[in-house]
């Protein structure tokens, strides 16, 4: 249980943060302000597929936690 609740406020908190980061321009603005503005242009290669990647995880760790709390339940191997 503390693993799939790990995984899912991992996954979650990923999820925010790159969502943040992808739909607003709070990391054009961080990255500019250290000097480093020329690499604003690839971004999106990195943001979109971590936002991909953190969703996946959080839906992942939904489908387990769900797992085991059927699992736990008397008679809930049974459909």
């Amino acid at each position: 249980m503390a693993s799939t609740t790990t995984l899912l406020k991992t996954g979650v908190a990923g999820t925010v943060i790159a969502a943040l980061c992808c739909f607003t321009p709070v990391l054009v603005i961080l990255v500019g302000a250290v000097g480093l503005s020329a690499l604003t242009g690839y971004l999106d290669y990195v943001l979109l597929p971590a936002l991909a990647f953190f969703v996946v995880l959080t839906a992942y760790a939904f489908y387990r936690r769900r797992q085991e709390q059927r699992c736990s339940k008397p008679g809930g191997d049974e459909p």
